[in-house]
């Protein structure tokens, strides 16, 4: 088999097309989930807080000159991507818990008996004639 069609087989299984959407999906969720964070959580915190804007948070290791920017750990940033796991984690969480109770139901669910071969069929109809 040539590496040409050995790749195509194993672009085009189920799994790694589900694999893509799923990328695809959770990198638009975490820019929905970022803005959620920045826009909407981090100011009315930051003003419960005194007015502290969380990306101004920073630890100045070494200050900057003209010519040189200042070293800094920029801890405010660091919360902020801490909230932003902290809910992408639990939207997750809810997400796998949904799936699981689905298919704990499926699974609850009795279970119909086969149907009656070709075979069962016409034993039963040659019993059902001998009877007679």
């Amino acid at each position: 088999m040539s590496l040409m069609k050995e790749f195509k087989a194993f672009a085009m299984r189920g799994n790694v097309v589900d694999l893509a959407v799923a990328v695809v999906i959770g990198g638009a969720f975490g820019r929905i989930v970022t803005s959620l964070v920045n826009d909407i959580i981090m100011p009315p915190l930051g003003v419960l807080l005194g007015g502290v804007d969380f990306k101004d948070l920073v630890l100045v290791i070494k200050k900057g000159s003209e010519e040189v920017e200042a070293v800094t750990m920029n801890y405010g940033m660091f919360i902020q991507n801490i909230v932003d796991f902290i809910i992408i984690a639990f939207a997750i969480f809810m997400i796998i818990k949904g799936i699981n109770s689905l298919r704990k139901k499926e699974a609850e669910k009795p279970a119909e008996p086969p149907a009656p071969t070709v075979q069962e069929k016409l034993l039963t109809e040659i019993r059902d004639l001998l009877k007679k």
